[in-house]
């Protein structure tokens, strides 16, 4: 995924399963300031991966854009970063 923005999505809203349109992505957990270091997840192969530090279930949903998410709040925009540009 060199040159390319890599999604990040969050669990704020504590729901069981995010589904994402993306098999490598980044997990945040929750929502700055209380979010867990940002980890890279790759679900390779596989449709599901499980974030080693907030347990999220992530499944991949072909339907879905690369950025989005289901529910669409799971969806972490660095707005700091948007603001800079």
């Amino acid at each position: 995924m060199a040159g390319k923005a890599v999604p990040h999505f969050h669990n704020e809203p504590g729901v069981a399963v995010i589904h994402v349109g993306v098999k490598e992505f980044m997990c945040i957990g929750a929502l700055p300031p209380f979010d867990h270091p940002h980890v890279f997840l790759d679900m390779g192969a596989e449709t599901e991966i499980i974030c080693q530090y907030c347990s999220t279930l992530y499944r991949y949903r072909a339907g879905l854009k690369a950025g989005d998410a289901d529910p669409p709040a799971c969806v972490w925009h660095d707005d700091a970063k948007l603001a800079a540009e």
